[in-house]
């Protein structure tokens, strides 16, 4: 776990209002107290396992192909519709299980509370409801990706 990743898990649990949160993994222990003004964290790290791929150990990036006339085209056409965010990090999973049918396709009809997506964190299956009632015109992620905090994942037309 990266320090990046420990920083976000902090903001999530400062702004969720939880008052301790602990994490353990194999090779990491966190524990997040929150009090009046203060935030407390204590991280204990094992050494890795040999063999074992550090979770910390950098990514290849993947290739991104340059479309900047189209981008300014798109902004102007997405600005009519709302945005589903994620509202935690995790794994973006379309279906509730590999044999089940997607919860929301592009053309779809939702109404606020549907589930549109489940979100994988520390081994928790998250339903993620839309917040908006309307058509989906957009899936901004692909099924099994990772996702941060605040990623737009649909597109929604309230109309």
């Amino acid at each position: 776990m990266d320090i990046k990743e420990i920083q976000n898990l902090i903001k999530f649990v400062a702004k969720s209002g939880a008052s301790e949160v602990k994490l353990e993994m194999e090779d990491v222990k966190i524990t997040i107290k929150t009090g009046s003004e203060k935030t407390e964290t204590t991280i204990v790290q094992a050494a890795p396992m040999q063999g074992m791929p550090q979770m910390g150990a950098p990514m290849a990036a993947a290739p991104v192909a340059e479309q900047p006339a189209a981008a300014v085209s798109t902004e102007s056409e997405d600005a009519k519709f709302i945005t589903i965010k994620s509202p935690i990090i995790g794994t973006f999973y379309r279906k509730p299980s590999p044999d089940k049918p997607n919860f929301a396709e592009v053309g779809t009809e939702v109404n606020i509370g549907d589930t549109v997506c489940v979100i994988e964190a520390m081994k928790l299956f998250n339903e993620i409801e839309s917040e908006v009632s309307g058509k989906i015109v957009k899936v901004l992620v692909d099924d099994s990706s990772p996702v941060e905090f605040d990623q737009p994942l649909f597109l929604v037309d309230p109309s």
